[in-house]
C-alpha cells in the first residue's frame, strides 16, 4: 500500500508569522491537531502541533507569539509513492508529504493505525482464503492441544464444523492426529499413515515456534484413496504399455509411429532392423527434419497428414536400403489426426524374384571380373589424352552422338582406344546410370557365346544352373553394351543378334519365351566388315543395322601430336603404379614421333612401361631404346621428310613444318631453338605461328 492511499490531501498550512492563538483557532475549526509550517515560497520551515500548546499552556506562556519561536524545526517528511510499511514504527506521529518542495498531504498516527489494521485484516483473509482453498485437510493445535485451525478441507472430510471444532481438544475429537504429542515434544512427524473416520491419510505433522518457543502443532494430511486409485491406474497403463511394446516389437514388419503433428513417439526394432538406421534418429523429432536430412528420401507419416488418408509410397533410406511404407492416419473423435501409424516392409526381402536375382548375381560376377583387371592398372588410366585436332573433333562427337540412342559403330586399328570411345559414349548418355557392359566377341569360346550374350533356362544343356542363367543383354538391360571385335560373331549368332537389334528382345538358350531389353548397342571392330560381306563372312542386313553411326578412330600414326602427351600420361601413370621416379629425354620423344606405331597407342602404352622397368637410370635415353624401335626410324627417315614428288615449295613448307616441331620438342626456348637453327627467336615465332606449332602440344614429360 502507497502514502497516496491514506493521506489526507490538501492539509491546511500555518505561516512562521502566525500566532499560537490563530493556530489554535484554526485547529478548532478544521478538527485537526496538527499542521506544518511555510514560508512564503511555499517550502516547509517546521510542524506545530496541539503538543506544543499544551506546553504554552502549562507554562502560562503568552498566546500571541509567533509559531516561529514555538515550532518543531526538524520535520520527517514522506512521499506519496512511498510504501506505508516503511512507516509503521513508534517513531511516526504526523508525517508532511511531499512532491517535490509542495506539501500535497498529511499522515497521522491514526491514518497509520487505520492502514495497519487493513492490511492486518486483508493478510488473515487471504490467508483465511488460501487455507480452505486448498484440497489438503489443515488442523493446528496450541500447546495445550486445544484446536485452533480448521479449514473447509477438515469440514469436508471429517464431518465436523470449524465452529465446532476451534476451542475443543484435539484428542477428544481425534484421538489418532498424533498432534498432541508432536505440540508437547516439539519432534516433526512426517509422512504418518492414520486413519480418522474410516478413512486412511498421509499426514505430515510439525511442530509451530514462536519466538523459539514451541507454540502448537500443525497436520497437513491428504486422502490416499486417491493416490491409491491413481496408482492402481498407473499400474494398470504401465502393464498396457508393456504388452503394447511387446506387440510392437514382435511384428516382423517395421512399425513407425508419430503423433498428428508429425513427431515420432515410437518404433520397432523390425523398423531399425529393416532401414539400418538407429532409433535415436527418429524418436522425438519431426518427419519433416528427417526428410530434410536426407535419412530418408521421402516421409511417408506427412503425406499421410497432408492427404488425410492412407499413403503407401517406396522410400530410400541414408543406407541405400528401399522400403515398401504405409502410413495410416487415425483420427480423434473431432475429426482430428492425433496417430499415424506407420507399416514398413523390405522390398528386398518380399521381392526377391527369380529372375532380378540372376540378373544381380550375373552382373555382380562380371563387375568383380572387371575389378580384378582394374585393379592392376592406374586409376588414371582411362582418360583419354589428346593434342591432335583429329582427336579433338572425334571427341566433341562422341560426346553429341552421346545424346542420342542410335547404334554406334566404332572402327579402328587394333591399340587405338576403341573402348574408351564406346566408354565415353555411354557415361556421357542418358543411360550414363545404368550398366556398361563389356564383351569382346573374339574372347569367347564360340560354343560358350551363345549363353553368355543371352543366357540359359534350367535344362538348357549339361551342367547348366538349376536356376539359370542372366545373359550379357539381360545384364545391360537399362544400360549399354559395348560388343568389341564384332566381326569375329559367328554367322550363326549373327540372326540373333539382328532380331535384338530389330525387335528389342532376347531368347535364352533352351527356352522358349521373348524376354524385352532396352539396351544400347555400340559394336567395334579392327577388320573391314564390308569385305567380310563380300567374302559372305558377315550378314550385310546387319552391317547396316550396326553402321548406323560410324565412328573411325584414327591411327596414332596420323594423330602423332598426341605423342607427348601419351608419353607424359604413361609415364606418370607406371611411375605411380611401381613407386619409381624416372623422366624421359627429349630425344627419345623424338624418336617416338619416327616411329609408325602399327600397335597404336596400345603399344606406347606398352613399350613406356617395358623401359620403366627394365632401365636402371633415372632418365631414359636412346640408349635404352630396344634395337627394333632405331631400326624403323632409319628406314623411314626419308619418308619423313620426302614422300614423293611433289612441288618443291611444299617440300620446303614440309620440311620446315617438321624441323620447327622436333625443334619445339626438344628445346624449353625459342632462344635455344634459334640458337640451334642458326636463325633469329623472331623467325621462330612466326614460323611456329604459321604451321600451328606451340609449346604447350610440344611439353616433353618431366
Amino acid at each position: 500500500m502507497k502514502i497516496r492511499d491514506i493521506m489526507t490531501p490538501n492539509p491546511i498550512t500555518l505561516s512562521p508569522d502566525q500566532s499560537v492563538r490563530e493556530a489554535t483557532t484554526l485547529f478548532s475549526e478544521y478538527q485537526v491537531d496538527g499542521a506544518p509550517v511555510i514560508d512564503k515560497n511555499g517550502r516547509i520551515i517546521g510542524l506545530f502541533t496541539k503538543s506544543h500548546i499544551f506546553r504554552m499552556v502549562s507554562q502560562g506562556m503568552d498566546m500571541h507569539t509567533p509559531l516561529a519561536e514555538f515550532m518543531t524545526r526538524q520535520v520527517n517528511t514522506g512521499h506519496p509513492d512511498d510504501n506505508i510499511e516503511d512507516y509503521l514504527h513508534p517513531g511516526v506521529g504526523r508525517l508532511p508529504i511531499l512532491d517535490g518542495n509542495v506539501i500535497v498531504g498529511i499522515i497521522t498516527r491514526s491514518d497509520l493505525a487505520a492502514a495497519f489494521f487493513s492490511s492486518y485484516k486483508e493478510i488473515s483473509t487471504e490467508l483465511d482464503i488460501i487455507i480452505n482453498s486448498t484440497h489438503n485437510l489443515i488442523v493446528a493445535v496450541d500447546a495445550k492441544g486445544m484446536i485452533t485451525v480448521f479449514n473447509k478441507a477438515a469440514e469436508r472430510f471429517l464431518g465436523v464444523k470449524a465452529g465446532e471444532a476451534r476451542g475443543k481438544k484435539v484428542i477428544d475429537l481425534f484421538p489418532t492426529s498424533g498432534l498432541l504429542d508432536v505440540a508437547q515434544t516439539g519432534n516433526a512427524e512426517p509422512l504418518q499413515k492414520l486413519m480418522l473416520n474410516g478413512r486412511y491419510f498421509i499426514s505430515n505433522r510439525t511442530p509451530i515456534y514462536k519466538d523459539s518457543k514451541l507454540v502448537g502443532a500443525v497436520a497437513v494430511l491428504q486422502d490416499i484413496s486417491e493416490l491409491e486409485n491413481i496408482s492402481e491406474e498407473l499400474e494398470y497403463f504401465k502393464k498396457m504399455n508393456k504388452e503394447l511394446d511387446a506387440i510392437i516389437d514382435s511384428s516382423f514388419d517395421g512399425l513407425y509411429i508419430t503423433d498428428g503433428d508429425g513427431i515420432t513417439l515410437r518404433l520397432n526394432k523390425a523398423f531399425e532392423r529393416i532401414t539400418g538406421v538407429h532409433a535415436r534418429e527418429f524418436l522425438g523429432r519431426n518427419v519433416v527434419d528427417i526428410e530434410e536430412e536426407g535419412i530418408v528420401s521421402e516421409s511417408v507419416s506427412a503425406i499421410a497428414i497432408k492427404r488425410r488418408e492412407p499413403v503407401t509410397i517406396m522410400q530410400k533410406m541414408k543406407t541405400g536400403k528401399t522400403t515398401l511404407a504405409t502410413g495410416n492416419p487415425i483420427f480423434d473423435e473431432s475429426g482430428n489426426i492425433f496417430r499415424v501409424v506407420c507399416n514398413v516392409r523390405d522390398i528386398t526381402e518380399l521381392n526377391r524374384l527369380k529372375q532380378k536375382l540372376e540378373e544381380v548375381e550375373g552382373l555382380s560376377q562380371h563387375y568383380e571380373s572387371q575389378l580384378r583387371s582394374l585393379k592392376l592398372q592406374y586409376t588414371g588410366s582411362n582418360k583419354i589424352i589428346i593434342n591432335s585436332v583429329k582427336m579433338k573433333n572425334l571427341l566433341g562427337m562422341v560426346i553429341r552422338l552421346a545424346q542420342f540412342d542410335s547404334t554406334i559403330l566404332v572402327t579402328g586399328e587394333s591399340g587405338t582406344g576403341k573402348e574408351l570411345i564406346a566408354e565415353i559414349i555411354h557415361s556421357n548418355s542418358t543411360r550414363k546410370c545404368g550398366p556398361y557392359i563389356k564383351v569382346n566377341c573374339g574372347a569367347i569360346p564360340e560354343n560358350l557365346l551363345e549363353s553368355e550374350l543371352f543366357g540359359y533356362d534350367y535344362g538348357a544343356f549339361t551342367g547348366a544352373k538349376k536356376e539359370g542363367k542372366a545373359g550379357y543383354f539381360q545384364l545391360a538391360n537399362g544400360g549399354t553394351i559395348f560388343l568389341d571385335e564384332i566381326g569375329d560373331l559367328p554367322f550363326n549368332l549373327q540372326v540373333k543378334l539382328l532380331r535384338v537389334l530389330q525387335n528389342r528382345e532376347i531368347v535364352r538358350v533352351g527356352g522358349v519365351k521373348s524376354l524385352p531389353i532396352d539396351v544400347r548397342i555400340v559394336t567395334g571392330t579392327n577388320r573391314n566388315l564390308l569385305e567380310l560381306v563380300e567374302k559372305k563372312l558377315f550378314r550385310e542386313d546387319l552391317y547396316y543395322r550396326l553402321n548406323v553411326v560410324p565412328v573411325h578412330v584414327p591411327p596414332l600414326r596420323d594423330r602423332k601430336e598426341d605423342i607427348p602427351s601419351l608419353v607424359a600420361h604413361f609415364m606418370q601413370m607406371y611411375n605411380r603404379k611401381h613407386k619409381i621416379n624416372r623422366t624421359i629425354s627429349a630425344e627419345v620423344v623424338e624418336i617416338f614421333m619416327g616411329y609408325n606405331w602399327p600397335g597404336n597407342v596400345r603399344e606406347l602404352e606398352n613399350l613406356i612401361e617395358r623401359l620403366l622397368v627394365i632401365s636402371t637410370k633415372n632418365i631414359l635415353t636412346r640408349e635404352d631404346l630396344p634395337s627394333f624401335l632405331g631400326e624403323a626410324i632409319f628406314e623411314n627417315i626419308s619418308e619423313v621428310f620426302v614422300s614423293g614428288i611433289i612441288p618443291l615449295q611444299e617440300a620446303v613448307e614440309s620440311v620446315e613444318k617438321q624441323i620447327l616441331e622436333r625443334a619445339y620438342a626438344k628445346y624449353r626456348t625459342t632462344r635455344q631453338m634459334a640458337k640451334e637453327l642458326k636463325i633469329d627467336a623472331s623467325t621462330v615465332v612466326r614460323k611456329a605461328a604459321k604451321y600451328g606449332i606451340n609449346q604447350s602440344n610440344q611439353t616433353l614429360p618431366n
